[in-house]
């Protein structure tokens, strides 16, 4: 992938857009880069993509809009989405120009904003959760499909022009943003070799921008950027803020430039003000009443995009009207208008978005952002305050750039050149409010550098990233955007790290920790902690740091399974000693791998993405230092191995009932056991799995250590790996199956680890436990008999936890709830199970699996017909229901939440139940382990 396609005839830059994707070209020769279809030589140009502008209507665009619209069957005629080619769109629907039209008219049919889905860690990526507030029977897609969709129609219509010159076979260059982490680039890399594009090198649209205005001036770069020593690339597109620093030296009538720094991820862009001239549309066609369904605010969304557009342009009228259209027989009978001004408009944007605010101010912290459709944008949306940061953040790199005495901190060090793109900067009184700020930041002038289409500009500046890896225009020194650590044990509580990838490493520059050996066990995962940073420290590769304050971002852990391979398969040892080996690919995606010191093999290591986390887990950052367990835990292991690890003849038979208090006597109090203590528990105690059936006693302890050790199934390196192992054992059942501890400790098992079961293992426990709930079968005659033994109440515990579950099922079984607790027998843990099943944040599931909003408005209403005042579980349910996620498509309507609130605090309930029924908020410890039905190891935390 890092070399130059000597048979590629084209260099073809796409830039993969949040709203639009363009796409360049140019045709190669040996000395000179031509265009094609006979237009002027030596010329970038721009692909006009065939696609649907109306009902069968097929007509080429500058742009492809990143829309998909899912048609409902019968919808449309036969001829009426055909193209040129056959339809391989990876799934059935319109992409481009008409499905923004349709989706800007339908309810819950479209697909939008794909590429935010693709950085977006909160649900799984992979599932088909788009559109994310489709309407009953809509086909959905997973973001990574929807993005391959896109790439995949721009391949087939290139290949339709250019059937000897297919796409696949051309030098490519895909753009993503600079601040796009490790999994959101690995998932662009998916995509795209889904649509069949396999050969390409990603850029940072960033540089994208650079390489366009170089292109443009490659006759009189030096003489613009003579006094030019630092520019900003500001970059405010669809669905994010990206901004990086260039250095700029003028050696030898020559331009050397240097990528300095990148930002972090800032979901904050074009999006987030055609959603704030939405919420303002809404409130007026609502008239202030009942909030508008997510689909209908979709269809306003879509319109707000055009209003800002007519608004903040040139020659802008004084208002733009939106439309909301009726559904179903009420299309033209239900059809709402409003306008908006363009004064409001401008004041919303400039002081909301774009403030003038003092070089010191920082973004505020607020406890959440807004959510809406599922995504969690920034909490702060001031752009202002977050170039601000951006630039405290690397102050050392822009002092050495303009030349300032870096221990000078008496005066700021503010880029002395700017230069704009993304579709916000078409608007002229956006671009001349943020040279206004950096007039109140800078004493001296900065240069505005010119970009004429800055919808286009990334596109053009892919194609010319080509020409410069020809050595036919001025190359960006860049390399790592980012400088990568190995988190190492520590003997205090202090954390440090070992530089594996120094900042600005070049692509495919192999670096070594030498010195630094492993001994690793073959055919046994082993897992590797990564922080990065992207501040503008240098560091040395091997160089030992501090990891402390919000420097450093902790990455999903590195793990691998060193698997024998040809030359190890005749190894009589079980270990092989490896060195890491680091490097950035030329696709833009670190590489970690294992190599053995003795000439073995290598093994990669890759990112354990947990695509199926909740945004409400995290690892805590005391978690991320060394394992270091206490100095008596050979002592642990020796108990352990007394009760479980001997033969039969020599085990301590009697020793199982004190093991328990024996560990707390070595370990402190259980409830303080910390995560990696418990994990190296876990692990001492699945060694002796196969004499947990020496008596009823050994399999309770064994099934409840291992369950509150590996609790709550994740959040901790290899956790999936040891979830998936203890899997094995389910289908072996409980061994003494007549008392009922035997079966409460084996359910109890299972719902303390759930949250690593994949989601066929919980639709297996699922269907296997159902038949006790569902009260038409529980009446079953050796069902009932075999109820007196299987502990109910733990059943429906881990019934309720199942998050993985499909949402139907999840609806089924909180029907059976309603109809068992509407009798009076009903254990309290059901009342709890209901609220569970019903939450709108799910623990360890993905929120597109919650049950809709008018189930559990119809589980509220059965709720409130309780006395909470007597019955304080009912009213825990109903808040539970109610929680509040920011998500519109999830969150309860207004009257519903109302009514939960007015009744909890008539029946005098806790205020930190009406908290999280009325804001989005952080549960406390105690609240926590009541909705969760569990507390977390030391270590792990929930975060909002």
């Amino acid at each position: 992938m890092t070399e130059i396609d000597s048979n590629a005839r084209y260099s073809v830059g796409i830039d993969l857009g949040t709203t639009n994707c363009v796409v360049t070209y140019c045709k190669i020769t040996d000395n000179e880069f031509e265009s094609s279809r006979g237009e002027t030589p030596s010329a970038i140009k721009i692909f006009e993509i065939d696609q649907l502008v109306s009902a069968g209507q097929i007509s080429t665009r500058p742009y492809l809009p990143s829309f998909r619209y899912h048609p409902a069957k019968g919808e449309l005629a036969d001829g009426d989405c055909n193209l040129p080619w056959e339809d391989v769109a990876l799934g059935s629907a319109i992409i481009g120009e008409w499905a923004r039209e349709l989706n800007s008219k339908v309810d819950g049919r479209g697909v939008v904003s794909a590429k935010s889905w693709l950085s977006h860690p909160s649900v799984d990526r992979h599932a088909d959760i788009l559109p994310w507030s489709a309407a009953e029977g809509v086909v959905k897609v997973s973001p990574v499909v929807a993005s391959a969709s896109y790439l995949s129609h721009i391949r087939n219509a290139w290949d339709y022009h250019f059937p000897d010159a297919l796409l696949s076979e051309q030098e490519l260059v895909i753009t993503i943003p600079a601040s796009f982490d490790e999994g959101a680039r690995s998932l662009t890399v998916e995509a795209a070799n889904l649509a069949g594009l396999n050969d390409f090198v990603l850029l940072e649209e960033p540089q994208a921008v650079v390489y366009d205005w170089l292109y443009r001036h490659s006759d009189d770069a030096v003489q613009q950027l003579n006094d030019s020593k630092l520019i900003l690339v500001c970059d405010l597109g669809g669905g994010t803020t990206d901004l990086s620093l260039v250095s700029v030296k003028i050696t030898n009538e020559q331009v050397d430039l240097q990528r300095l720094a990148v930002g972090d991820h800032l979901m904050l862009g074009g999006d987030n003000v055609d959603l704030a001239i939405a919420h303002q549309a809404e409130k007026q066609v609502t008239k202030g009443g009942k909030k508008l369904t997510a689909s209908a605010l979709s269809q306003i969304i879509q319109q707000s995009r055009g209003a800002k557009e007519q608004l903040l342009g040139l020659n802008a009228p004084e208002q733009a009207s939106i439309t909301v259209l009726g559904s179903g027989s009420k299309l033209i009978g239900g059809t709402r208008k409003t306008t908006v001004e363009k004064t409001d408009i401008h004041t919303m944007v400039l002081d909301g978005f774009f403030p003038l605010t003092d070089f010191s101010e920082m973004p505020k912290q607020r406890q959440s952002g807004v959510i809406e459709f599922g995504l969690n944008y920034t909490s702060d949306p001031a752009v202002s305050r977050h170039i601000a940061s951006f630039l405290h953040n690397n102050q050392s790199a822009c002092r050495l750039a303009l030349g300032i005495d870096v221990n000078d901190n008496s005066q700021q060090a503010i880029p002395d050149t700017i230069l704009f793109n993304g579709g916000m900067f078409n608007s002229a009184l956006i671009a001349d409010r943020v040279l206004s700020l950096f007039e109140r930041w800078s004493p001296s002038q900065t240069r505005l550098l010119d970009n004429p289409n800055p919808d286009q500009a990334v596109a053009f500046g892919a194609t010319a990233y080509a020409l410069a890896r020809r050595g036919q225009q001025t190359k960006i020194e860049s390399g790592s955007a980012r400088s990568y650590f190995l988190l190492i044990d520590s003997l205090d509580d202090t954390k440090n790290a070992l530089c594996i990838l120094p900042k600005g490493t070049v692509e495919d520059l192999h670096v070594a920790l030498e010195g630094k050996k492993f001994s690793l066990t073959l055919g046994k995962p082993v897992s590797f902690k990564i922080v990065s940073t992207v501040t503008d420290q240098t560091y040395a590769p091997g160089e030992v740091v501090l990891v402390e304050g919000d420097r450093f971002v902790t990455l999903p852990p590195l793990v691998t399974v060193l698997e024998k391979n040809q030359k190890t398969a005749k190894k009589t040892a079980s270990e092989v000693v490896v060195e890491i080996v680091a490097n950035m690919t030329a696709v833009g995606t670190l590489q970690i791998q294992c190599v053995a010191i003795d000439g073995l093999g290598s093994w990669d290591l890759e990112f354990q993405l947990r695509t199926s986390l909740s945004s409400s887990t995290s690892n805590d950052e005391s978690e991320i230092s060394g394992e270091e367990l206490p100095k008596r835990f050979s002592e642990v292991l020796a108990k352990v191995a007394e009760v479980y690890g001997k033969s039969d003849s020599k085990a301590d038979k009697k020793g199982v009932k004190n093991l328990r208090p024996q560990l707390e006597k070595i370990l402190g109090k259980k409830t303080e056991w910390d995560t990696p203590v418990l994990r190296a528990l876990a692990q001492e105690i699945s060694s002796g799995a196969k004499r947990r059936r020496r008596s009823n006693t050994h399999e309770r302890l064994w099934n409840n250590l291992m369950g509150y050790c590996l609790r709550p199934g994740f959040g901790f390196p290899l956790d999936d790996w040891k979830v998936n192992e203890l899997w094995n054992f389910y289908q072996q059942g409980v061994q003494f199956s007549g008392e009922s501890q035997s079966w409460a400790e084996w359910w109890t098992l299972w719902r303390r680890v759930a949250g690593g079961l994949s989601e066929d293992a919980q639709i297996k426990i699922y269907k296997d436990i159902a038949k006790y709930i569902n009260p038409g079968t529980a009446r079953n005659q050796k069902v009932a008999q075999e109820l007196k033994t299987r502990s109910y109440e733990d059943i429906v515990r881990l019934a309720a936890v199942l998050e993985h579950l499909p949402s139907e099922s999840k609806v089924e079984l909180g029907n059976w709830l309603v109809k068992r607790l509407d009798k009076a027998k009903e254990p309290d843990a059901s009342w709890w199970a209901l609220g569970r099943v019903g939450s709108r944040v799910p623990f360890h599931g993905s929120a597109h699996k919650v049950v809709p909003k008018e189930i559990a408005e119809k589980w509220i209403t059965f709720l409130t017909q309780q006395d909470w005042s007597k019955n304080k579980s009912a009213a825990l349910a109903a808040s539970m229901i109610a929680r509040k996620c920011g998500d519109r498509e999830r969150d309860l309507d207004e009257a519903a939440s109302k009514l939960v609130v007015d009744k909890l605090i008539e029946s005098k309930c806790s205020s930190s139940w009406v908290g999280m029924v009325e804001q989005v908020s952080q549960l406390d410890a105690k609240d926590q382990q009541r909705v969760f039905g569990e507390s977390l190891p030391a270590g792990l935390k929930l975060i909002n």
